[in-house]
C-alpha cells in the first residue's frame, strides 16, 4: 500500500513518501526512507518491489556521482531524469526493474523541477504526480487544491492534508511518511509525519 507523491512549488520541490517496508501481509519495519538524496540538488522518491527500489536508486546515485567526479560538473535535473528513463528502457528489455520515481531537483538557469518515470521508462515534466495506491487519494488532494507558485508553507499544508486522506481512505494505511523538499539551498528532509490519532492536526514543520 505504498505511497510516493510531490508537487512544484514557488522555488522548490516537495516529494512525501511513506516509510513501511512491507511483504505480502507482513511489515518488516516502519521507517524505511523511500527518498533518497542523489546529489546536493536532487531528490529520488521510489517505490516498487523493495530490492528493485534500493538497488536501482542506488545505482542511479552512484552514476550521477560518477558523472561529477569524472565531468567536475553535476547533471541538470532535467539528464538526470532522462539518464534514469533510458537505463529503465534498457533494463525492459533484459531484466525489467518494478520501480516507479518521481525525480525532483532545482537548477540555477531553470529552477525547480519535477518528473515522473515509471516502470516501463515513461518520462513526463509534471507540476505535481504520485505512484502506489495512495496516489488515488493525494492526486484526487491535490488536483482540488493546488495551483502554481504555492509558498513553502501552503505546499507543506497541501502534503498534510494528502496524508491524512491516505489515513483516512486507505484500507490499510501506512502510519508513517517522510517529507523532503529540495530548493536553491539544497535538498533536505523537512520533517516525519509519524502516526497520530485520528482527528489529531500535524505539527507544524
Amino acid at each position: 500500500m505504498e505511497s510516493v507523491f510531490g508537487l512544484v512549488g514557488n522555488g522548490f520541490v516537495i516529494v512525501a513518501a511513506d516509510t513501511s517496508a512491507v511483504h505480502s501481509i507482513l511489515v518488516h519495519k516502519s521507517n524505511e526512507d523511500k527518498i533518497m538524496v542523489l546529489d546536493s540538488h536532487k531528490l529520488v522518491a521510489a517505490s516498487g518491489e523493495p530490492g528493485d527500489r534500493v538497488q536501482f536508486t542506488e545505482y542511479i546515485q552512484k552514476n550521477v556521482s560518477l558523472y561529477q567526479f569524472r565531468n567536475g560538473i553535476p547533471l541538470t535535473t532535467a539528464a538526470a531524469a532522462n539518464y534514469t528513463r533510458g537505463e529503465l528502457a534498457t533494463a525492459l528489455r533484459k531484466n525489467p526493474y518494478s520501480v516507479n520515481i518521481l525525480l525532483a531537483g532545482y537548477d540555477k538557469e531553470t529552477g525547480p523541477s519535477l518528473y515522473y518515470i515509471d516502470y516501463i521508462a515513461t518520462l513526463h515534466k509534471v507540476e505535481k504526480g504520485a505512484f502506489g495506491y495512495g496516489s488515488y487519494f493525494s492526486l484526487a488532494m491535490m488536483d482540488r487544491h493546488y495551483h502554481s507558485g504555492m509558498t513553502e508553507q501552503e505546499a507543506i499544508d497541501l502534503i498534510d492534508k494528502c496524508i491524512l486522506e491516505i489515513r483516512s481512505r486507505l484500507v490499510v494505511a501506512p502510519p508513517n511518511f517522510v517529507i523532503k523538499i529540495v530548493d536553491k539551498n539544497g535538498a533536505r528532509e523537512v520533517a516525519w509525519r509519524e502516526s497520530i490519532k485520528d482527528g489529531a492536526s500535524f505539527p507544524s514543520a
